[in-house]
């Protein structure tokens, strides 16, 4: 399936009678009124319009506006792009999975980095939910009366590692609760710059839109959830000379915000290496590093994330659950050429 088309709405000249409104409002005001002469039956909201420009989908004479309160001027040309939608029923497709637990109610996978958890707007397919419905087939007796995964929890695209979904409603309520109240286990493995100081700890700190980079994530003063993580050096690598280079750090989440670890992590200082939207490019030529080792830094293109461990009572039974996972092979290949230089400083 192809990546759905964005449908592009090119508005008039702004008229002189609105210069000084907002730009979502007036968006939302024309487009509303374009749509109606079109009789096409749509519209679009002012938040759907402030999502829209948030997301870069807005135009002027061909630059990105991402300023929803950003006052017009007469004559300006902007131009709106819409994503289609994507469509309410995922297709079951055979994709492989790496399944660790399986039975009636639920579906533990050992996700792979690259495979995205949810099909959404640039991923409308190959994503690890239409595995699922290939994968479980009748099996699923249907979530809110549809035969499809209830996915309670994501990872990242470009993260690895375990995934529960349910198979069944009844399931799907439980495991939602449990995710709810924080009463899971969940620890991953994060390969970070540097030390953190002190060796372990737990880091707080709300997280919420980035407000320069609405893309982003960040931990901010006011609007954001309240996030929890707790973090522990399992190994430190240092360079021929004994100059600190990174660390493999065990993080446990008491909450689970999006870009949690990887936001607290950089705050604290030590960006995931790889992180390819948090992290910052470094200078190796400041490391002693055989040749090895400095291509697999510089070849490493995602965040260095690995979900190891997962355990939840399941939502039927009530049997404790505990699951592992082994480091992927290009996590564990970069870890070993590092590990090849020093272990512990001079």
């Amino acid at each position: 399936m192809s990546e759905p088309a964005t449908i592009q709405h090119s508005l008039p000249p702004v008229p002189p009678e609105a210069a000084g409104e907002r730009l979502d409002r007036y968006l939302a005001a024309v487009l509303t009124e374009q749509l109606s002469v079109a009789e096409s039956g749509a519209s679009l909201s002012r938040s759907r319009l402030k999502s829209l420009i948030l997301d870069g989908q807005v135009r002027l004479d061909g630059a990105t506006i991402t300023d929803p309160s950003r006052k017009i001027k007469p004559g300006e040309l902007y131009v709106v792009g819409e994503p289609s939608a994507v469509a309410a029923d995922p297709q079951a497709q055979d994709i492989p999975l790496t399944v660790v637990y399986e039975d009636d109610q639920l579906i533990v996978v050992d996700k792979p980095a690259g495979l995205v958890v949810h099909p959404a707007p640039g991923n409308p397919d190959r994503t690890l939910v239409n595995a699922l419905l290939h994968h479980c087939g009748d099996s699923l007796s249907g979530i809110g009366g549809v035969k499809r995964p209830g996915i309670v929890h994501r990872i990242d695209k470009d993260t690895s590692g375990l995934v529960v979904a349910a198979k069944t409603d009844r399931a799907h309520h439980a495991l939602a609760a449990l995710f709810a109240e924080h009463d899971i286990e969940r620890s991953y493995d994060a390969l970070v710059w540097d030390h953190p100081n002190p060796l372990q700890g737990t880091i707080e700190g709300a997280i919420g839109r980035d407000p320069k980079d609405r893309k982003r994530m960040a931990m901010v003063a006011r609007g954001g959830k309240p996030a929890i993580t707790h973090y522990a050096t399992q190994k430190m690598i240092f360079d021929a000379r004994g100059q600190p280079v990174c660390a493999l750090v065990r993080c446990t989440l008491e909450t689970g915000r999006t870009h949690q670890i990887r936001v607290h992590m950089t705050a604290k200082g030590n960006a995931l290496i790889g992180d390819p939207v948090y992290g910052r490019a470094r200078n190796l030529q400041r490391f002693q590093l055989s040749d090895p080792a400095r291509a697999a830094l510089l070849g490493f293109k995602r965040q260095a994330l690995h979900a190891a461990t997962l355990g939840f009572r399941h939502p039927v039974s009530g049997k404790s659950l505990r699951f592992e996972s082994p480091l992927p092979a290009d996590f564990a290949t970069l870890l070993k050429l590092l590990s090849t230089q020093r272990s512990t400083p001079r």
